[in-house]
């Protein structure tokens, strides 16, 4: 049963990424007419380079999880539809911004309506920390959401990033599952997207042909944050916290240093760790293998934590986490000779 169900998961991954690798293939030569992003001072590129990669990822995650969900015998809930239906508003957001950048008032009010529909959409009895009203966690999921959803499109900067983040958290999200920490839609869906951003990889390696763009760095954020929900309400908040550590710690802490610095927080610029690491030195390659190995390093330990259900181990796995992200962060700010 066991290798049945390993075989099922990866039939499951393959077919997002040869979805995913067919869809660009077919619309690269679109993208790269209509969808180049040119380089300007805040940009980690030297050429014009074809972004809209994204559509290919969400189009296969789509289409993978209904397959997924009817290959592991899941079950297509009002939820799952909704949640995709979000995930269709945010692509269509990020596309827009893609071809004529939106104003702020508008983009966050459009990924604010997401997000708040995604909230809603959430199991009534889906709690994550119990002595809080329900209206209060609630509120603080939508607020959190909409973080996320943009912290995730602020690291998507350089070539391979995103995948070197999404990758690792869908594969734990796929594990915890098999541990009963995650429902069988919400493996079907890990699946379904970590294969669609393998199929990407393959074009975003560096120096990357196409980019993801935000039609796919939004509703990624979007899916992410609602399986990280998941995870987190039955009972595993601590795994949730560790699996995105690294990006919530650079974005976070880097708009609260431009925050207090007196910089416009809402404007693209070049400061998180991870662009000032390549500024010192650092190679695309470099840096992407160092988050990469971290987050398969929280992954452990966000799966220990599942197998253990020991509120000292919760600890200490979250005091290790904190100290390898940090030490990443500080590696991050040296200059490399």
């Amino acid at each position: 049963m066991t290798a049945l169900w390993a075989f099922r998961g990866a039939a499951i991954a393959a077919i997002s990424a040869f979805i995913c690798v067919g869809l660009i293939v077919f619309l690269y030569p679109v993208l790269q007419r209509y969808a180049l992003a040119k380089p300007n001072a805040r940009s980690s590129h030297r050429q014009p380079t074809p972004q809209g990669g994204g559509i290919a990822v969400i189009a296969a995650t789509a289409v993978a999880t209904a397959l997924g969900v009817f290959i592991l015998d899941a079950s297509f809930t009002a939820s799952l539809a909704t949640i995709f239906g979000c995930v269709v508003v945010m692509a269509c957001v990020g596309a827009a911004d893609d071809i004529t950048p939106l104003g702020v008032a508008p983009r966050l009010a459009l990924q604010a309506l997401a997000v708040l529909a995604a909230v809603h959409a959430l199991p009534d009895d889906l709690r994550l920390v119990s002595f809080l009203p329900l209206w209060l966690e609630r509120f603080l999921l939508f607020a959190g959401g909409v973080w996320f959803v943009n912290l995730v499109n602020f690291m998507d900067g350089i070539d391979w990033m995103t995948v070197a983040e999404v990758v690792p958290i869908t594969g734990a999200l796929v594990l915890l599952g098999c541990l009963g920490a995650l429902a069988r839609e919400g493996i079907a869906i890990a699946l379904a997207l970590g294969g669609a951003m393998l199929g990407f990889a393959y074009f975003n390696r560096p120096t990357a042909r196409l980019f993801l763009g935000d039609v796919g760095s939004l509703p990624i954020g979007l899916l992410v944050g609602w399986l990280l929900v998941l995870l987190a309400g039955t009972g595993h908040l601590t795994a949730a916290l560790l699996l995105p550590l690294y990006y919530l710690a650079d974005a976070t802490l880097t708009l609260i240093r431009r925050w207090s610095n007196g910089e416009r927080v809402w404007q693209a610029h070049r400061t998180h760790y991870y662009q000032r690491a390549t500024d010192r030195g650092f190679s695309v390659t470099e840096v992407v293998t160092r988050v990469f190995g971290l987050n398969i390093a929280l992954a452990v330990l966000a799966v220990v934590t599942a197998l253990t259900d020991s509120i000292v181990i919760d600890i200490a796995a979250l005091v290790c986490g904190v100290a390898f992200v940090g030490w990443l962060l500080y590696d991050f700010t040296r200059r490399r000779n």
